[in-house]
């Protein structure tokens, strides 16, 4: 399916699951699909759990462009494609994340769109090489508990255990997450079950 934004119209994914406990929209980074490793890891176990999985391509990458752009030109597109993804989910309690720029997307507009929690995959602190031009403000931004899962290989860096309600830090892993992805979607899954409400609506 796909939805309109005031930037262009963006593709929607959705895995049923019978009687969902709450909804996880994710989406990808600059240069990645919604078909990556980790996200596809993380679509399987939050099904194996009772969540239902919309991932969502945004805008710009149907345009073929292979970086975001503008910061708010983004945020309003993502909160234009959440708003209706609620529409059609009235009552779920709303989780939204992504990988890479994804994550920050998420993290910026938690609070606009509603969300309850925030899973961060390989947050990009800093670009490689720039120590001193940190993000970590856009994960305090988020407003909600954030969930960050990082490689410990990442040469964009991994955020401090203080700028998320919990950091998971993968051995061996680098900003793609690709080497055991069934681990993202573990820590993922996991940390949704203790915080996500029991019964289906």
């Amino acid at each position: 399916m796909e939805i309109m934004t005031p930037h262009g119209p963006a593709r929607v994914e959705a895995d049923p699951v019978a009687d969902p406990r709450f909804l996880l929209v994710l989406t990808h980074g600059s240069a990645g699909g919604v078909d990556a490793p980790d996200l596809l890891a993380v679509r399987e176990a939050v099904a194996g759990i009772g969540g239902l999985v919309v991932r969502v391509t945004q805008p710009f990458r149907l345009r073929g462009a292979r970086a975001p752009g503008s910061a708010v030109k983004q945020d309003e597109a993502w909160t234009a494609v959440v708003a209706r993804i609620l529409r059609d989910h009235p009552g779920l309690p709303l989780v939204q994340g992504g990988r890479s720029n994804g994550a920050r997307v998420a993290c910026r507009t938690a609070r606009a769109v509603g969300a309850e929690a925030v899973v961060a995959l390989a947050f990009p602190l800093r670009p490689p090489g720039k120590p001193e031009r940190s993000r970590a403000p856009e994960l305090r931004q988020a407003g909600v508990d954030v969930l960050a899962v990082s490689g410990d290989r990442d040469p964009f860096g991994v955020p401090e255990a203080a700028d998320a309600a919990r950091l998971v830090v993968l051995a061996g892993e680098g900003h793609d997450l690709k080497k055991d992805p069934a681990r993202v979607g573990e820590a993922v899954a996991g940390w949704l079950e203790e915080r996500m409400p029991d019964s289906p609506r």
